[in-house]
């Protein structure tokens, strides 16, 4: 295991941490913009909801992505529909100074960034019915069955996902491990305010780049699935 790692469960939070903090390698260039950029684009934990017009600082539909990693994907979205405002969620700081560096490169004006557990952020700083879409890509597969219940995408919490979209919103999940997308189709299948918008998994939406990430999975044969389920128009 590199470096040293701290891991977050039940407790005051209520619930169990989907994520392991480790003291990864910060990069030079990592910790300048996340030192410089956060005071601007970044967003504070608090436990009411936030005032997203006035963040953005106008009207806009807003997508949150939750664990983007280093980054890679949220920019190139963002920086092709500057017409949409995207909020991401991650809690490694060498991901969150990546994705400053590379806001700060490309002079992004539609990105920020909270370094806090999504959970906590979607249950107390996002109204209900406020989300245009959700992006959850490659999270944390927890591959061993004892830490299944790691996995992020579970029923309490794509049910508090469901409520923050708006009716007609999406959620596009996307994972390289079998037995996850395999639990995550049945999760959000189940999940009454929610409705598929394919017959099973969906093809590649154009708005999700291949990432690094995703071109090394499939060169070692894993198969990527992709998830877009929609709430839907009127309560059942």
């Amino acid at each position: 295991m590199d470096g040293q790692e701290t891991v977050y469960t039940a407790g005051r939070a209520g619930h169990i941490r989907s994520f392991v903090l480790r003291q990864g390698r910060l990069s030079n260039a990592q910790q300048r913009y996340h030192a410089t950029m956060m005071a601007s684009i970044g967003v504070p934990y608090a436990s009411s909801p936030l005032d997203l017009d006035a963040l953005f600082g106008r009207h806009a539909p807003r997508i949150i992505e939750i664990g983007f990693g280093m980054g890679e994907t949220s920019a190139a979205i963002a920086a092709t529909h500057p017409e949409i405002d995207y909020l991401g969620i991650e809690v490694h700081t060498p991901g969150v100074g990546s994705l400053c560096k590379r806001v700060a490169e490309l002079e992004l004006q539609n990105v920020r960034i909270v370094q806090h557990d999504a959970v906590e952020v979607l249950r107390d700083m996002l109204a209900p019915a406020s989300l245009a879409g959700v992006h959850v890509f490659f999270p944390d597969p927890w591959p061993k069955l004892r830490h299944h219940k790691r996995r992020l995408l579970q029923a309490p919490f794509v049910a508090l996902l469901a409520s923050r979209l708006q009716p007609g919103g999406y959620l596009h999940c996307a994972t390289d491990w079998e037995d996850y997308a395999q639990q995550m189709l049945a999760v959000l299948s189940a999940e009454p305010l929610l409705e598929n918008t394919a017959s099973g998994y969906a093809p590649r939406p154009e708005h999700r780049p291949q990432t690094k990430f995703e071109q090394r999975g499939l060169r070692l044969g894993h198969g990527v699935r992709d998830l877009v389920f929609r709430r839907r128009l009127a309560s059942l």
